[in-house]
C-alpha cells in the first residue's frame, strides 16, 4: 500500500474521532476555552519534540508559516467549537467535507495550481455525497441551528489556503518543522484568549471542567499535534486535492462515534458514505 493511503487511513480515524472529543470537551468548557486550550496544549507538545527542527526554516519560509498557522490551526478550533454548540459532531464532520472543493477553487483562483478533470470530478462526487449526508442528517435533527454551519464553511476555506500554501511554498522543509513553526505564532495569542476566559481560576474547582480537559488533552495529542505532522507529510508526498480528501472519509468515523453516542444514522446516509469513498478514489487519480 502506498504511504499516502496509510496516512489517509490513520488521519481519517484520528480526525474523525476529534469531533466526538470536542463534543465531550464542550460539556464542561466554553467554546473559547476549548479552542484556546487545544492550541496551548498542542503547542507545548510540539515544542517539546519539534523545537530542534526550527533551524530548517529559512527567512523566505516564515511569512508562509505564519499565514499557514493562523488559517489552519488558530481560527478553525474556535470556529468548530462554537459551531458544535449548536449542531451534532457528525454533522460538523460532514460539513468539513467541503474542504476538497475549497482546495481546488483556492488552488486555481489564488495559487494557479492546476487540477485534472478527473480530480475535479472526484471532488464534486465527494461533495454530492457530503450534501446527501447533511440533508439526511437534517431530517433527524430539525431542532438544530444550521446557520452555525457557516462557521465550519469558513474553516474549510482556511484549510484550503493551508493545503495550497504547504504544497507551493513549504515542501522543502520537514512536516514537523512546518507544524512547530505554525504554533510558534499562535501559542501566545491562544494563551491570552485562554486566560481571558477565566479558565485558570475555575478549572480547579470544577470536576466537570477537569473531565472535559482530559478529552481536550487527548484531542490535542492525537487530533492536532500528531495529525498535523502526518497531514503535512501527506501533502508533501501527494497532491493537495488528495490530501484534502481525508475530509471525505472523516465523516464515516465521526458518524460511527455519533451512533455510539446516541446520534441516529440511516440507510440513505450509508449510501452517501459510499458516494464519498468513490469521490476519494477519483480525486486521487492524476490521469485524464
Amino acid at each position: 500500500m502506498h504511504k499516502k493511503w496509510v496516512y489517509l487511513i490513520i488521519l481519517s480515524f484520528i480526525w474523525g474521532s476529534s469531533f466526538i472529543l470536542m463534543k465531550k470537551g464542550l460539556v464542561g468548557l466554553t467554546d473559547y476555552q476549548l479552542g484556546s486550550l487545544r492550541i496551548v496544549l498542542t503547542s507545548i507538545i510540539l515544542f517539546s519534540v519539534g523545537f530542534k527542527t526550527i533551524s530548517e526554516i529559512q527567512r523566505r519560509h516564515w511569512k508562509w508559516i505564519a499565514i499557514s498557522g493562523f488559517v489552519s490551526s488558530f481560527f478553525p478550533p474556535f470556529l468548530f467549537a462554537i459551531a458544535q454548540n449548536h449542531i451534532d459532531s457528525a454533522v460538523a464532520s460532514m460539513l468539513n467535507s467541503l474542504t476538497p472543493l475549497a482546495t481546488v477553487l483556492v488552488g486555481i483562483l489564488v495559487f494557479r495550481i492546476t487540477s485534472t478533470k478527473r480530480q475535479i470530478f472526484g471532488v464534486f462526487v465527494g461533495l454530492i455525497g457530503s450534501l446527501m449526508l447533511i440533508l439526511a442528517g437534517s431530517n433527524f435533527n430539525q431542532d438544530q441551528d444550521y446557520t452555525y454551519s457557516l462557521l465550519i464553511l469558513l474553516a474549510t476555506i482556511g484549510y484550503a489556503l493551508n493545503v495550497n500554501i504547504l504544497k507551493k511554498y513549504l515542501t522543502d522543509i520537514s512536516a514537523l518543522a512546518v507544524t512547530t513553526g505554525n504554533f510558534l505564532f499562535i501559542f501566545f495569542p491562544a494563551l491570552i484568549v485562554l486566560s481571558m476566559t477565566g479558565f485558570f481560576t475555575a478549572v480547579f474547582d470544577s470536576a466537570q471542567m477537569q473531565e472535559s480537559v482530559v478529552y481536550v488533552i487527548i484531542l490535542s495529542i492525537f487530533g492536532t499535534a500528531i495529525a498535523k505532522v502526518l497531514f503535512n507529510k501527506m501533502i508533501q508526498i501527494s497532491s493537495p486535492v488528495f490530501a484534502s480528501s481525508v475530509t471525505y472519509t472523516m465523516p464515516l468515523v465521526a458518524v460511527l462515534w455519533g451512533i455510539i453516542d446516541g446520534e441516529r444514522f440511516g440507510i440513505f446516509q450509508l449510501l452517501a458514505a459510499v458516494v464519498i469513498l468513490i469521490g476519494v478514489y477519483l480525486s486521487h487519480r492524476r490521469k485524464t
